[in-house]
């Protein structure tokens, strides 16, 4: 089993210095709108992946007016303690240890404790465009496994350079062809890699969030998830050949797997156009469960849960059916946020589980 006992906060967001125990498997976090609930959810995340869930700069991280910050957990992985240390130094210098050993490449790090966080703005996975349901693939497959991470990680870099090259070109009239076609071949060969990854993923991955929808939702509403790529009928070498007049008067790469989308539709419909509120919070829950669980088998574990502010967002029966299987069916360890501490006392009563409770105020 994966937990986290206890985190220390340091200069974090609105936390000066604050240290949270969580005695118990199921922690439920109270207090006002603005008091710093999802930032500590936010902190667990920190230490899970190395960065803050909401894609802000570690310096954005640090409260408000002073200098650095750090986050400090034990986490209990496979019955033994780990210490897990973030620090972001006055010049916004990034640290991340564990047992005191500092890594080398924070991707080293992805994967190890995995976490799985359900937020208010994840709705974005279904309304807005591609590049959301991409980044939730990639984070996903980057914790079920190390090469794929790294394969991005260079794709991402060698897809930098070669934009780079575009751009000088057309400031310069004139193209380095040679060293285009470099770029070309390794941006091929690690295109090619992720892309069969996502496709056996996506494979895997669709049945889950079928059988979540129709557990959440109660009802399958013929909900279908498809990966879209323009691999799917040309080899990545022909697209950018293709292409290539194009990217040069574009100045950046228009073809590849940075373009790819996991197509969401309800009988033969786009989702988002046709879909209630309610379905559009079950598909969200379901994508998000799929997640959970297919980390679960992977690892042999399950990932930590980071519930913020779900009771918001889900009907009285929808929310049951979630918290029954997350917090009873699956054994993890689960942090749900709260405005209400009656809500989650309820909650815990109802499902017959020992919680943790906290409450946070705005002046932690």
């Amino acid at each position: 089993m994966l937990q986290l006992t206890n985190i220390v906060l340091t200069q974090f967001r609105n936390y000066v210095y604050e240290s949270f125990s969580f005695p118990e498997r199921i922690t439920g976090i109270y207090g006002l709108n603005g008091s710093g609930k999802t930032n500590l959810l936010d902190a667990i995340y920190y230490l899970c992946f190395t960065r803050s869930y909401f894609s802000r700069t570690d310096a954005q991280s640090v409260h408000h007016g002073l200098q650095g910050m750090r986050l400090e957990g034990r986490m209990v992985r496979q019955e033994q303690e780990e210490k897990l240390v973030c620090i972001v130094r006055e010049n916004n210098r990034k640290e991340f240890q564990v047992n005191d050993e500092a890594y080398k490449k924070f991707s080293d790090h992805i994967g190890r404790y995995p976490c799985v966080m359900i937020t208010p703005d994840d709705t974005v996975l279904i309304t807005a465009g591609s590049e959301e349901r991409r980044k939730f693939i990639d984070t996903l497959l980057s914790q079920l496994s190390s090469d794929y991470l790294q394969q991005l990680i260079e794709y991402n870099k060698i897809l930098q350079q070669r934009n780079s090259l575009l751009k000088a070109a057309a400031e310069q009239q004139r193209l380095d062809s040679a060293l285009l076609e470099i770029l070309d071949e390794q941006l091929i060969v690690r295109g090619n890699f992720i892309y069969q990854q996502r496709v056996q993923f996506i494979d895997t991955f669709i049945p889950y969030v079928q059988e979540q929808y129709f557990s959440i939702a109660g009802k399958n509403d013929e909900v279908m998830l498809q990966y879209d790529s323009q691999l799917h009928q040309t080899s990545f070498a022909a697209l950018l050949q293709q292409n290539k007049q194009r990217d040069l008067y574009l100045q950046r790469t228009g073809a590849g797997i940075h373009k790819d989308d996991l197509n969401l539709t309800m009988n033969g419909q786009p989702f988002k156009t046709l879909a209630s509120q309610g379905q559009r919070k079950s598909l969200l829950f379901a994508i998000k469960l799929a997640e959970f669980l297919i980390l679960k088998d992977h690892k042999g574990f399950p990932p930590i849960l980071l519930l913020d502010d779900v009771f918001e967002k889900l009907d009285a029966s929808r929310m049951h059916n979630l918290l029954q299987k997350v917090c009873i069916n699956e054994q993890g360890q689960v942090f749900i946020t709260d405005t209400h501490k009656e809500r989650l006392e309820a909650a815990f009563e109802q499902l017959q589980v020992k919680g943790n409770l906290i409450g946070v105020s705005a002046d932690a």
